[in-house]
């Protein structure tokens, strides 16, 4: 692990982005379903165990929260997406929030999108990779809680998800991905350290 990673601290939370950190940088933004281990691929990443915080209820990240890696470079965790058991005007704010930062944010470099293995996908999962199609810009998706499956299983899934991204016109790369076993760590490293250009 680039030991910077291991330097990531919590800078601020925006409920829209005209309260977010100045736009500048480079920023890799993580998305995904309420549910899918986005916080705690965060925490695995980072070699910190409580930098983004696991909520026992789904959808609890309802804010835009930002990381610094260092001076040039941070990590933007967007809201959890699906299960919230929050009105419908509440989930219209979340996502376009999050359509405004995804469309407007100049520093924005690439999009990590955290899938559940078991649940790979899904709509909102979708509308993701369309939009990144449409804004051209890089995603890494990551099949987490791969420790739920067997091994063939988890490999069958991948493949199977691989075979349906073929339709779309940009690169994804995609991985397995396990924060209990700490297995996939070095190749998602490998991609953040590119998109952050990273000397390798």
């Amino acid at each position: 692990m680039n030991p910077v990673y291991q330097q990531a601290r919590f800078i601020g939370s925006a409920t829209k982005l005209s309260n977010a950190p100045v736009d500048q940088g480079l920023e890799i933004a993580f998305a995904g379903r309420s549910n899918a281990g986005k916080s705690s691929a965060i925490n695995t990443l980072t070699g910190q165990s409580s930098l983004a915080r696991i909520s026992k209820t789904p959808g609890r990240t309802q804010l835009l929260n930002f990381f610094e890696i260092d001076s040039e470079r941070k990590f933007v965790d967007l809201p959890g997406y699906g299960y919230a058991k929050v009105p419908v005007a509440v989930k219209k704010q979340w996502q376009q929030m999050m359509e405004t930062y995804l469309q407007e944010r100049k520093a924005l470099c690439g999009i990590v999108l955290v899938m559940d293995v078991r649940h790979p996908l899904t709509d909102f999962d979708w509308q993701m990779i369309r939009w990144c199609e449409h804004a051209g810009l890089p995603l890494h998706i990551l099949l987490t809680k791969a420790d739920k499956l067997k091994f063939g299983a988890a490999k069958n899934t991948l493949l199977k998800v691989q075979r349906e991204l073929s339709q779309v016109s940009i690169v994804i790369t995609l991985q397995l991905f396990s924060s209990l076993k700490r297995t996939g760590i070095d190749d998602i490293h490998q991609i953040l350290d590119q998109w952050f250009q990273f000397e390798g």
